[in-house]
């Protein structure tokens, strides 16, 4: 006997509270393994593909292109046996389920050639004899599992969880984890994850449906495992920071409402752009910025023809090249080291300055979609070589729209390389809650007063923007001076390596 389950948009993370749908993965009728993606959205962070925890038949799906729907709402219902689907979760494996599916859609399926079957399962790429063919419905002809398609692999994302400890109890009647078999996860990357960071499964209690151990269990046991304490304060941060801008977008929605509700715009040309997903994101973390934060923005000039010359040298050894703009990274880590008040930001209700031992670097990236900033974690513990590799996989997923929201949030110090647009200097707006930024303008061949000679030099323009409640000047001129002597006379950072 077939039973029905519905699965409902998961809690994405980071205070994100809706999504717009993008693009539906399945139709009614298809037949979806544990775990495969359904439908692909848009959050305020990143584009996402939800996979869902239960397999078997689509009999209804919620939602059209374009609709924001908010956390919790019915996204697909989903007919399966209930053998089949335990042993699909226990092992992550993909799971076809048969069996004879609702009376609506039992004209959905057709002879061997009909539209509903051979359409869909030969537009997916990729797909062949290894397909798992399922019978459903009253028609003999076999249906196609629905497969993401060839050469991309589909983005995982855990289903909703409480917050809490990497510990959490299972719904009474939930199941339990067999002592002979593996314990059940809702993906395959969760078992990845435990073994990177050395957990035993069997210790975890899960909290996605029916028990399924999700990527947050995990995540929290490493994190609680850790450092519980401080862990539970930058929750805490996270929180507060979420609901003070929910309030300011609530009121900034009431705003922009009332004032079109009281002006009639006529003629032709006038087209209105809805500020939401990653625009709408960046438009209200900016505006935040300029409103709380005191800003000031101090530059100076640089020889950067020694830089160059280093970093040919550098790329003309064996491995991987290095990046310029990874580089400039590695420099401000160390002059981070040696100005640590500015890797920080300010706790305005306990009117403290908050500061952080660990530098998670953000830079700039401008996408399709706008402007975002991905985050190399741990940036301190890194050479120039491995910052470039992690600045190169974060571009890249960017502008392809695969960024997690884990992977946009949480920077301590954001490095800006506006040069690419060809200018020379400007004063960026801090990312909130950020202390600090550095700019970065173009390299190019100015007449430059060298060892006592006019010399045609190539020159770069750096802007240093912090916020005076953290620092004064002093402190901020240091920190540029030091970085700008690095640019010129690359040896000067090796005595802080």
């Amino acid at each position: 006997m077939a039973e029905v389950r519905e699965f409902r948009l998961p809690d994405l993370g980071e205070g994100l509270t809706e999504a717009e749908i993008v693009r539906w993965l399945v139709e009614v009728g298809d037949v979806v393994a544990v775990d495969e993606p359904v439908v692909e959205v848009e959050t305020a962070k990143a584009m996402v593909e939800v996979p869902c925890p239960y397999g078997g038949v689509v009999t209804a799906r919620y939602g059209e292109i374009g609709q924001e729907i908010p956390v919790g709402s019915p996204l697909v219902t989903v007919a399966s046996s209930a053998a089949a689907t335990g042993e699909g979760a226990a092992s992550g494996a993909p799971t076809a389920q048969a069996g004879p599916a609702p009376e609506a859609d039992t004209a959905r399926t057709g002879g061997p050639g009909g539209a509903e079957s051979g359409g869909r399962a030969n537009g997916r790429a990729g797909e062949g004899s290894g397909n798992v063919l399922v019978g459903y419905g009253t028609s003999s002809a076999p249906r196609r599992r629905r497969r993401p398609a060839a050469g991309r692999a589909p983005v995982r994302r855990p289903a909703a969880v409480p917050h809490g400890g990497g510990r959490v109890q299972p719904p009474p009647g939930a199941r339990a984890t067999a002592a002979e078999g593996p314990p059940p996860v809702i993906s395959p990357l969760v078992r990845r994850l435990a073994r990177e960071t050395g957990l035993d499964l069997r210790t975890i209690a899960g909290s996605g449906p029916e028990g399924l151990i999700t990527r947050a269990d995990v995540a929290r046991a490493a994190e609680t495992r850790a450092a519980e304490t401080r862990a539970a304060e930058t929750r805490a941060a996270e929180t507060a920071a979420a609901e003070t801008a929910a309030r300011e977008t609530a009121a900034a929605r009431e705003t922009a409402a009332s004032r079109a509700a009281g002006a009639a715009v006529s003629g032709a040309g006038v087209r209105r752009v809805p500020l939401r997903g990653v625009r709408g994101a960046v438009a209200e973390k900016l505006s935040r910025s300029r409103r709380e934060i005191p800003d000031a923005t101090t530059w100076v000039d640089a020889d950067a023809t020694e830089l160059l010359a280093a970093r040919r040298a550098m790329n003309a050894a064996d491995g991987p090249k290095v990046s310029l703009l990874a580089v400039l990274a590695r420099i401000c880590v160390a002059a981070l080291a040696r100005h640590p008040e500015l890797n920080s930001y300010v706790d305005t209700d306990a009117r403290e300055v908050v500061q952080l031992d660990e530098v998670h670097l953000g830079f700039a990236a401008q996408t399709d979609r706008g402007l975002v900033v991905p985050v190399v974690r741990n940036a301190h513990t890194m050479g120039a070589e491995a910052i470039s590799a992690e600045m190169t996989r974060l571009t890249e997923a960017a502008r392809a729209g695969r960024l997690s929201p884990a992977e946009l949030t949480g920077g301590t110090f954001t490095l800006n390389n506006y040069g690419v647009f060809g200018v020379d200097g400007s004063t960026p707006i801090i990312n909130h809650p950020e202390a600090a930024m550095l700019g970065v303008g173009r390299i190019v061949e100015k007449p430059w007063v060298h060892e006592g000679q006019l010399a045609v030099r190539h020159v770069v323009q750096l802007s240093f923007t912090f916020d005076h409640r953290v620092c004064d000047g002093g402190t901020a001129g240091g920190f540029l001076r030091y970085v700008a002597d690095c640019v010129e006379r690359p040896a000067v950072l090796l005595r802080t390596l």
